[in-house]
């Protein structure tokens, strides 16, 4: 645990109690706790801190499958969000059925639940749980709800409970005494505890308490404020927990900036799928398609709010495909992040230009192994690049400006288009990238559409910020309307600004 972090965390390590305090000396609140593994650890707060009486109508734990199933119903995976709403439906419909009565119009009624698979004793599991909290924000109201899956980086079973026992106390706290918005809900979901100890890869607002909150902003900010390295999005925006789309499946993902989305990238993607499933051969689960936005190398720094993120993301659902958001600057730290869910083929679909890069010492500066290390990690395990062509005009005047590759004395000689078997790396690199190439890790794409090779998204993006139409021709219909409807981003006009003013 780094020093800022650990500080972080000793300096709130008494807030559970006071917020578990806080909520047992308002009469007006009174649920059901429900909690399958990992123990009591949220309901215990509320006995520690006294007066627990007054917010407790019942708490139980059905750790039995069979009393799990009796009380619940069947499910097909236990820690799973089907679990979690199945034990709020119930636990809320039985607390005001019994209490509404005679209590209804002074009370806040409240479920919290969750299922948690916590270290187990051969300490081989997945580590992580579902929390959730049905409540009334006023008495007599519909019920509003707050859902969140989280991931326990703790070695120990005893850290984990403790870890969970403090985020569950901060979900509770949340629900009824910070409302005003979901950033500051959210900041307050882990008092007491750091984000070495627990990552929160999902969040999930409904319910009239929460009629203005965008889950995929939420979404947004758990990645901006550190909570969790990447969230993921449907086409159709709702929000997904990446464990549960991803487990057990093969997986191709185009990285990129997107500044706009264009029909390159489009072709791209649909080249490289063809590609990619043609060498899996028989496999038991569909491959996942997805465009990949990295914040860390696009958006972060530039004074974006989260809405022109959320602008930016819904370019890329627009075209139908799955979109992870993410704050991974390396590939290497994408490909590790996938393998927590799947040991499946992983493909990445880059360009001839990011493929240079990717031989870039600069860019493993922070691994002790260097470049070695950071290309054993991305091509660790099955994974494979499929690199889209570049026309050779367009190649030569990369490598003169970045100085990646090694140019050849007559450009004129190399092919009109090349693949990622045309081009050379750096001297002291070449080895390194003949055996990649020999070897299958990397694959050039032989297929593409010649018009979209023409496609320059930083041009497109200057027609775009003159409201030049022309624009629109090299952009997918579906995004073109969401730009038009919704507005790009304003990172092009930002950095118009930038170059305005000059040099600072």
């Amino acid at each position: 645990m780094n020093q800022t972090a650990a500080s972080a965390e000793s300096n709130s390590s008494d807030l559970p109690e006071q917020k578990a305090l806080r909520i047992n000396l308002d009469l007006s609140i009174f649920g059901t706790f429900a909690e399958i593994g990992a123990g009591q650890e949220v309901a215990r707060h509320f006995f520690r801190a006294g007066g627990a009486a007054g917010t407790i109508a019942k708490t139980m734990s059905a750790y039995d499958m069979t009393f799990s199933d009796e009380i619940y119903g069947k499910v097909g995976r236990y820690v799973s969000l089907e679990r979690l709403i199945s034990m709020l439906d119930h636990e809320y419909d039985l607390l005001l059925d019994r209490l509404a009565t005679k209590r209804g119009s002074t009370t806040r009624f409240f479920v919290f639940a969750d299922t948690v698979a916590a270290r187990s004793f051969k300490s081989t599991n997945e580590c992580h749980g579902w929390l959730g909290i049905r409540f009334q924000a006023t008495p007599l109201e519909q019920p509003s709800q707050v859902v969140i899956h989280l991931r326990l980086l703790d070695r120990e079973n005893l850290q984990q409970q403790q870890a969970l026992g403090n985020v569950g106390v901060n979900l509770i706290h949340g629900a009824f005494f910070a409302r005003e918005s979901a950033e500051a809900f959210i900041r307050q979901l882990l008092d007491g505890v750091s984000t070495e100890r627990i990552e929160i890869d999902m969040i999930e607002f409904s319910g009239p308490a929460f009629a203005q909150v965008n889950n995929r902003l939420a979404s947004i900010m758990l990645v901006r404020q550190g909570l969790t390295p990447a969230v993921l999005f449907a086409p159709d925006g709702k929000v997904l927990q990446p464990s549960e789309v991803l487990y057990k499946h093969p997986v191709l993902v185009e990285r990129g900036r997107f500044q706009p989305v264009t029909q390159v990238h489009i072709d791209m993607l649909e080249r490289a799928r063809k590609a990619f499933t043609q060498g899996l051969g028989k496999i038991e689960r569909e491959p996942i398609i997805l465009f990949e936005l990295t914040l860390n190398n696009l958006l972060a720094s530039e004074g974006l709010s989260n809405e022109d993120l959320l602008v930016h993301a819904e370019t890329l659902t627009a075209l139908g495909r799955k979109v992870l958001i993410s704050e991974f600057p390396e590939s290497h730290r994408l490909i590790t992040y996938f393998r927590r869910y799947t040991s499946e083929p992983l493909g990445v679909v880059v360009g001839v230009d990011i493929l240079l890069q990717f031989f870039n010492e600069e860019f493993y500066s922070n691994l002790s192994g260097g470049i070695l290390e950071g290309l054993s990690r991305f091509f660790l395990r099955n994974v494979r690049l499929y690199v889209y062509p570049m026309l050779r005009d367009r190649y030569v005047r990369f490598l003169q400006s970045s100085g990646l590759g090694a140019l050849p004395a007559e450009p004129s000689q190399l092919p009109e288009v090349l693949a990622a078997d045309d081009i050379s790396v750096q001297k002291r690199h070449r080895h390194l990238y003949d055996y990649l190439v020999d070897a299958g890790f990397i694959t050039s794409l032989r297929e593409y559409d010649k018009e979209c090779l023409q496609i320059n998204s930083q041009q497109v993006s200057k027609l775009l910020l003159a409201n030049d139409p022309a624009w629109e021709k090299f952009v997918p219909a579906p995004a073109v309307q969401v730009i038009k409807s919704k507005g790009l981003t304003r990172l092009a006009q930002l950095r118009k600004e930038r170059a305005e003013k000059g040099p600072a």
